[in-house]
């Protein structure tokens, strides 16, 4: 005889009704079983214990009834909430929406639910949106352009998976990185092979591991070209600030760059304004690059040769490897690859 004791009748489900938030006892009234079996069944423990046509008993009244099992006291027996957070720069680009929409793809997968918090400054410290991350949650997953963000939310006292971050310096008990530094020289190369000898970076004034490997290896991969000249102006990572610091740029004294490379799409599109208003085409007098691949990319006219960056995929990645850290495993290692997706804005130089 199974040791839970399954049923008080075997006829079929009754549904009860009258009651607003049915309970287990609601449930297991329905089915005909003990609590302790409904407790078995959906908590997904029954095998072995509970038959196979209980089983579809106890399911069926549940979902006659709307039951829903008290995830929040379960968890609280348990010791953990099967929740995460993912912390994030403000939502001012749909490429951490891309990683959200990951991240929650693999964790609902495995029952566990993803809590997005932007930092309400966009960039650096932000509030504690909990009384205490580390009562409330289960692990972190944080880009390192809200890096700051997590020392408010003590983020960095829990399993902590960082996006876009060094290796060497994280404080993360793992990392997960794009292939930022082939971006870099994709755009290189392919600018290179157009006959560009004079640039322009455009980056991004933001204190961040990320920006800091395009500056490098932009310059890296450039220096390694007999006749190449490299000028940077640091922007804000706004369409505005783009504008102002290309048409600052551009009215310096000296050649005038023929190809301007961007750090992102934003920035791209900010640039594009400056041109325009300077009389200037792209690509004619001047080849444009972005880096992200954003809806943006293919708005602007021309379309925005840039390096696609898979979000998703990044946040699934992200998610595998604190689901990893939480087992007690190794994460998946390597870098995300990245791909040069080359359209109207880039050119051989006149």
């Amino acid at each position: 005889m199974a040791a839970v004791h399954e049923s008080r009748r075997r006829s079929g489900p009754t549904v009860v009704r009258g009651s607003t938030r049915p309970t287990s006892r609601d449930v297991a009234q329905a089915a005909g079983v003990s609590q302790a079996a409904v407790s078995l069944v959906l908590g997904d423990k029954w095998r072995g214990r509970v038959s196979e046509p209980t089983a579809e008993r106890v399911r069926q009244a549940a979902h006659d009834l709307g039951y829903r099992p008290n995830l929040a006291a379960r968890n609280l027996r348990l010791g953990h909430t099967r929740t995460v957070l993912l912390v994030v720069p403000a939502l001012t680009t749909e490429f951490f929406a891309g990683v959200y929409t990951g991240a929650a793809r693999v964790a609902a997968a495995h029952g566990f639910g993803v809590v997005l918090y932007p930092s309400p400054e966009g960039i650096g410290p932000a509030r504690d949106p909990f009384a205490s991350a580390r009562a409330a949650l289960d692990g972190v997953i944080a880009s390192s352009m809200a890096a700051d963000a997590l020392t408010a939310i003590r983020g960095d006292q829990l399993p902590l998976v960082m996006l876009d971050s060094d290796p060497e310096g994280s404080l993360g008990t793992t990392t997960v990185n794009l292939d930022i530094a082939d971006a870099a020289r994709q755009i290189a190369e392919h600018l290179l092979a157009l006959g560009h000898r004079r640039f322009l970076h455009l980056a991004a004034d933001v204190a961040s591991w990320t920006f800091d490997v395009r500056a490098r290896e932009l310059a890296a991969r450039l220096a390694a070209v007999p006749g190449t000249e490299l000028r940077t102006v640091r922007a804000p990572l706004s369409i505005e600030g783009a504008q102002a610091a290309t048409a600052g740029a551009l009215a310096a004294a000296g050649p005038r760059p023929t190809a301007l490379v961007c750090d992102d799409d934003k920035l791209a599109a900010g640039a594009y304004k400056a041109l325009r208003r300077l009389g200037l085409r792209v690509p004619d007098d001047l080849s444009v690059t972005g880096l992200d691949d954003l809806a943006l990319a293919t708005a602007i006219d021309p379309e925005l040769t840039t390096v696609r960056l898979d979000a998703e995929l990044f946040g699934e990645r992200g998610m595998r490897a604190l689901l990893a850290v939480l087992d007690g495993r190794t994460p998946e290692a390597g870098d995300i690859p990245v791909q040069l997706v080359v359209r109207g804005s880039t050119a051989p130089v006149r």
